[in-house]
């Protein structure tokens, strides 16, 4: 009876460890969905910001809009097309390596542009603009690179994968016009060679035929089976005689 109960609260026991355990992996997976909505709204919000900055003023602020604008577009595009590309293409990890490097840089260079917006010397952040300038310049042209890379890769995969489902197509039809490739039998016309090579047993056949032994020409319409309508009449065949009318 001990055992019985020591087997019972050691059930309930490992029911409640496990409600836990999913409760709890539960709870943070939707704190993670929550967290991720939260930061792509943000995102979402302060892009606008940056796009309407860039438009609606001119000046110092405008341009620093302008260049942080241009440097997350071009850096969350390459990020998406190698995380997406990385999973059927496991070669693209090192270019993924290379971009997260990247992307560190990127990060200091829109903190820095971030911070200049709020500076109230705006002759001094107008005499570092070409230099922010440069710096997003090369950046965003190094993630274009890595981007447009993937990219073309991909588009060289599909190519490819195209054209050897072409090659393979074009084998699969000629086997199903097989007959096209028959060779016809030398001396008989019309009538092709159902082993494709001289001397072999379709052939031997047939020349017994036109040694005039019996049954032959029976067999080989039977093989042939030779449209009635395109009947070809051989020399050696008697024609039939026309019935005579009284």
């Amino acid at each position: 009876m001990e055992a019985v109960i020591l087997i019972l609260g050691l059930l309930v026991v490992a029911f409640v460890a496990l409600g836990i355990y999913v409760s709890v992996k539960i709870i943070r997976a939707a704190s993670r969905g929550v967290d991720r909505t939260i930061t792509q709204a943000r995102r979402a919000v302060e892009d606008t910001t940056l796009r309407a900055k860039s438009y609606g003023q001119v000046g110092v602020a405008g341009e620093l809009a302008q260049l942080r604008l241009s440097l997350r577009t071009s850096m969350r595009a390459t990020q998406e097309a190698l995380q997406t590309g990385v999973t059927e293409d496991a070669s693209l990890s090192e270019s993924l390596g290379l971009f997260q490097r990247l992307s560190v840089h990127g990060r200091e260079l829109d903190d820095e542009l971030k911070m200049l917006e709020r500076e109230p010397d705006k002759k001094t952040v107008s005499s570092l603009l070409p230099g922010l300038k440069k710096r997003t310049g090369e950046i965003t042209r190094s993630a274009d690179s890595l981007r447009w890379a993937a990219r073309d890769r991909a588009r060289q995969f599909a190519d490819d994968d195209l054209a050897t489902l072409n090659d393979q197509i074009d084998v699969e039809a000629g086997a199903l016009r097989h007959w096209t490739t028959e060779e016809p039998v030398p001396g008989v016309p019309g009538v092709q060679d159902r082993t494709g090579a001289p001397g072999g047993p379709g052939n031997a056949r047939w020349q017994g035929q036109g040694n005039g032994q019996p049954g032959d020409t029976g067999i080989a319409e039977a093989i042939t089976a030779a449209d009635p309508r395109q009947r070809t009449t051989y020399p050696w065949q008697k024609s039939a005689r026309p019935e005579t009318t009284n």
